[in-house]
């Protein structure tokens, strides 16, 4: 266990501005290469070389490449906690579709810049108990401010807005994973219009009438 930590973990934490130029060039690197070449032929030293540091110098930072894959998975985590921040400090639209709308735009731009990327990062990328608590607080964060918000909103038809919550945050999330990234993306406009439709037709939607007794 104590091994795989260590394959994991960077080397060096950059203490001065150049060096974290460095480990973010390496970074960069990482990117293109994953997702011009994949996984498996995204190797240490192609890194290296697209970063223009020796091999040497990426594993100062780096010890393996699926250490660049964890600190990449990271990456995207944070920017998407960032993006849902933002979101959650601005003023929303008043109509419920529109409100929708933000959410599913804001998911989609957090996973259109690399889309060869982000399949590797959800196929291929280690799982750390410290990643997954990332995720999970993430997840959790925002539930917590959709709930609060179908619960005031009076387009909202919803019984349970607990679970109707957690069905808005899975379901944008795990559509935008599936279906904006290669092998077969979709259009991503039509694929937003659909999306908005559909989870505006559940929220709003009179709700089914229980078994008779």
């Amino acid at each position: 266990m104590a091994s795989d930590r260590q394959r994991l973990q960077p080397r060096k934490q950059p203490r001065q501005a150049r060096a974290e130029l460095t480990r973010q060039r390496i970074l960069e690197a990482a990117a293109h290469v994953f997702a011009d070449h994949g996984y498996a032929a995204g190797t240490t030293n192609r890194i290296a070389a697209r970063a223009g540091v020796s091999i040497g110098s990426l594993y100062q930072y780096y010890p393996s490449k699926d250490a660049l894959l964890l600190a990449l998975t990271t990456a995207h985590i944070d920017s998407g906690m960032a993006a849902a921040r933002r979101l959650r400090a601005d003023a929303l639209p008043d109509a419920l579709e529109d409100i929708i709308r933000v959410f599913v735009r804001t998911t989609i731009g957090n996973h259109t810049d690399h889309p060869q990327l982000l399949r590797i990062l959800l196929e291929q990328a280690p799982r750390t108990p410290e990643l997954m608590a990332k995720i999970y607080a993430y997840e959790e964060a925002s539930v917590a401010f959709v709930e609060a918000l179908l619960g005031r909103h009076p387009e909202v038809r919803v019984g349970d807005t607990h679970t109707a919550a957690r069905l808005v945050v899975s379901t944008i999330e795990l559509l935008v994973h599936q279906l904006v990234a290669p092998p077969a993306p979709v259009d991503v406009p039509r694929f937003e219009n659909e999306l908005v439709a559909m989870l505006t037709r559940y929220l709003t939607a009179a709700p089914a009438p229980g078994p008779l007794g």
